[in-house]
């Protein structure tokens, strides 16, 4: 197993619910080719540095997994046929160091992650105490 990053970007013509459903396809053709999602970062409609296919902006969303190396052409193939992608660029981290650098990004995205979670909770909580 390799340790890999997937950066997808999507047509911004979508709803929000759209776009979470072709993220959730993408995840879905990973983990259907024996993957295994360390984890993801959300990070949002972003300005393009140029327009592809007329468009200005497009969601960003970065995946982090582990796969066989054999799997991997056939997850870009079906990235490929996928029309509502914009781009997507996939990233192998092959030796120690890059691996060591992979593991960082995972605990900083998995961190990024948790906290917007706890920073809700918080006032919640402050508001139950009242």
């Amino acid at each position: 197993m390799r340790h890999y990053e997937n950066l997808v970007i999507v047509k911004p013509t979508l709803t929000a619910e759209e776009i979470q459903s072709i993220i959730a396809g993408v995840e879905e053709i990973i983990t259907s080719n024996g993957g295994e999602i360390a984890a993801r970062d959300a990070m949002g409609m972003r300005k393009l540095a140029y327009p592809i296919n007329k468009n200005e902006r497009g969601y960003f969303h970065v995946v982090y997994y582990t796969v066989a190396p054999s799997a991997i052409s056939e997850i870009e193939r079906r990235f490929r046929i996928n029309e509502e992608l914009l781009r997507f660029v996939t990233i192998k981290y092959d030796t120690n160091r890059e691996v060591k650098a992979w593991n960082q990004q995972v605990e900083k995205a998995n961190k990024a992650a948790s906290t917007p979670a706890k920073e809700e909770a918080a006032p919640a909580e402050a508001a139950a105490a009242e």
